[in-house]
């Protein structure tokens, strides 16, 4: 199934505990089917000092991955949420959100 969301894309999270959050996409893993989103989902990781010449050790504070299934484009003519559907027009497939019928901005700015 083609993945709706990308890598740069602004999304909202519709569920859990950072509900209502918005923020830019930061990877996709499309086997787990699971998305990172910045500010969402904190996690706090411990590091060990190395790995490179400055890195320092510590307690570092990193997005953790949620659900696809839990986020939502957020359309940009209203600020809301909406589902996304794929059109094919002459062989070319785009992303088009179902309430308004805007094409989704595409994050790589192709």
């Amino acid at each position: 199934m083609a993945s709706r969301i990308r890598k740069g894309d602004l999304v909202q999270v519709t569920s859990g505990a950072d509900r209502g959050k918005q923020g830019r996409v930061l990877s996709v893993d499309r086997e787990k089917g699971r998305v990172r989103v910045e500010k969402v989902r904190m996690q706090k990781r411990h590091l060990k000092a190395g790995r490179g010449p400055n890195r320092a050790g510590g307690v570092v504070e990193q997005e953790g991955s949620i659900h696809v299934s839990n986020v939502m484009l957020v359309d940009a003519q209203s600020g809301k949420p909406s589902r996304v559907r794929i059109e094919v027009a002459d062989g070319a497939r785009r992303r088009v959100f179902a309430k308004s019928g805007a094409a989704v901005p595409d994050p790589t700015g192709r």
